[in-house]
C-alpha cells in the first residue's frame, strides 16, 4: 500500500479549494479540514436534498431513486435516519460482535491455508457481503448473491444498478406478505410522520444501503492488508499491546479515506474561497484532502498507528455522519485482533493499484487486486 495519497496538498495550502470538472460540470473541492467540517455541519448553505447529485460522479444513470436519508436535509434527514438506525447499531450488538469474529476468523484461516489469496475479491468483498446479513438481520445465504455483484453495485461491470432494483423490489414484496424482523421487513411496517413508507422510501434506503458502504469497505480491508505487509513491524507494534488497535483502526480510515469526497448543491448563488457556485450547482467536500491537513493533524504523510487525538473525517461530519460507521469500525478492528492473533507475515505477490483519475487530480485509492501469501504465526 502506498500508505498516502494527497494530490491536493499545494491547492490546499494555497487558495483552499480545486476547481475540478466533473461530468461537464465545474466544481469546487473544499479541501481545509476546518473548512469542510464548518461546510458539512452548514445544510442551508450546503444542502445534501439533491437527488443523485450528491455522490459524484452523480448516479442519475445508474439509480431511478433518491437515496435515503443521505439525499435529504433536516428535519426530513433526522427522521428518516431514525427509521432504519436500529439495524446500522447492531454492529454494537455483542452477538452481532461475536459473528463478525468467527467469520474474519474463520476466512484468515482458509487464506492462510491456501497458496495465495486475492484480497479483494477473495476475502474482503466476502467479508463485507456477509457481515452485511449480521446487521440486516437476513439469512447469510443472502451474501453469495450480493457477492457476485462485486465490489460495486453500480460500477463493477454489467448493469448491477438493475440488479439490485429487482432485488430490492423481491425483498420487499416478500416482507409485505411473509414478514420477518429483517430490515426489509421493518420498511414495509416503518412508518414517517405518521404515514406508511412509500415503495419508493424503501427502495431508496435499500439502496444506500448496498451501495454506500460497500466499496469503501472492501478497500479500507485490502489497503489495511496491503500495509501490514509492507510494514512488518506494524503487527508487532500492535501485539505488544493490543489497546493500540482501537486507535489503529482510526489511523487506517484517516489514511486511506476510502470516499474522496462527496457532493453538496447551493440552493442559492454562493462564493465559496472567492469561486462563485450558482443556484443550483455544486460543491464537493473534500475529506480525503482534510485528512491530510497539517492544521488538523502532526506529520498527516506517517502513519502512526497510535495517533491520538484523531479528528479525522472518513466517515463524514455533522447531521451526515455515516449510518455504517460502527460496523466498518467493527470490520477493520476485528481484521486488526485476528491478524495479530494468527498472522505472522504477509508477502505481497502481485498488486495492482486503483486509482481515482479525474480532470484536476489523480488518487491512489487502495487496489484493484492484490494477492498475498499469509505465513500463519505460529510458523515463525
Amino acid at each position: 500500500m502506498e500508505p498516502v495519497s494527497d494530490p491536493f496538498i499545494d491547492a490546499r495550502r494555497g487558495e483552499g479549494v480545486l476547481r475540478c470538472d466533473f461530468q461537464g460540470e465545474s466544481v469546487p473541492m473544499i479541501l481545509r479540514h476546518d473548512d469542510v467540517r464548518k461546510a458539512a455541519k452548514d445544510w442551508k448553505t450546503y444542502s445534501s436534498d439533491a437527488p443523485f447529485r450528491v455522490p459524484i460522479p452523480s448516479e442519475e444513470d445508474v439509480r431511478t431513486m433518491r437515496q435515503l436519508p443521505v439525499e435529504t436535509d433536516p428535519p426530513d434527514h433526522t427522521d428518516y435516519r431514525r427509521i432504519v438506525e436500529p439495524f446500522f447499531q447492531r454492529a454494537k450488538d455483542p452477538q452481532v460482535i461475536a459473528r463478525v469474529e468467527t467469520l474474519i476468523d474463520t476466512l484468515l484461516q482458509e487464506a492462510i491455508a491456501r497458496d495465495s489469496i486475492e484480497v479483494v475479491r477473495e476475502f474482503a468483498l466476502p467479508i463485507q457481503s456477509r457481515a452485511m446479513t449480521y446487521l440486516l438481520n437476513v439469512p447469510e445465504s443472502e451474501a453469495d448473491l450480493w457477492i457476485g455483484w462485486g465490489t460495486h453495485v453500480f460500477r463493477d461491470g454489467g448493469s448491477k444498478g438493475l440488479s439490485l432494483e429487482a432485488y430490492l423490489h423481491q425483498q420487499f414484496d416478500r416482507g409485505a406478505a411473509r414478514p420477518g424482523e429483517d430490515f426489509f421487513s421493518a420498511l414495509t411496517r416503518a412508518t414517517f410522520r405518521g404515514r406508511p413508507l412509500t415503495r419508493d422510501e424503501m427502495m431508496g434506503f435499500g439502496n444506500l444501503t448496498f451501495a454506500g458502504g460497500r466499496d469503501t469497505v472492501i478497500h479500507t480491508i485490502a489497503s489495511v492488508l496491503g500495509y501490514l505487509a509492507g510494514h512488518p513491524e506494524a503487527l508487532a507494534f500492535l501485539r505488544d499491546d493490543t489497546a493500540r488497535i482501537v486507535h489503529a483502526t482510526e489511523e487506517f480510515f484517516r489514511v486511506v479515506t476510502p470516499l474522496t469526497h462527496i457532493g453538496r448543491v447551493c440552493p442559492v448563488d454562493t462564493t465559496v474561497h472567492g469561486v462563485p457556485v450558482p443556484a443550483g450547482g455544486r460543491v464537493s467536500l473534500c475529506w480525503a484532502s482534510a485528512n491530510q491537513d497539517e492544521a488538523a493533524f502532526e506529520n498527516p504523510a506517517e502513519v502512526r498507528l497510535d495517533r491520538k487525538p484523531n479528528p479525522h473525517l472518513a466517515f463524514g461530519f455533522g447531521a451526515h455522519l455515516c449510518l455504517g460507521a460502527a460496523h466498518a469500525r467493527l470490520l477493520v478492528r476485528t481484521l486488526l485482533q485476528k491478524c495479530v492473533d494468527r498472522v505472522g507475515e504477509i508477502t505481497v505477490l502481485s498488486a495492482q493499484k486503483r486509482v481515482e483519475h479525474e480532470q484536476a487530480y489523480q488518487r491512489v485509492m487502495g487496489y484493484e487486486s492484490l494477492r498475498v501469501h499469509l505465513t500463519p504465526r505460529s510458523a515463525q
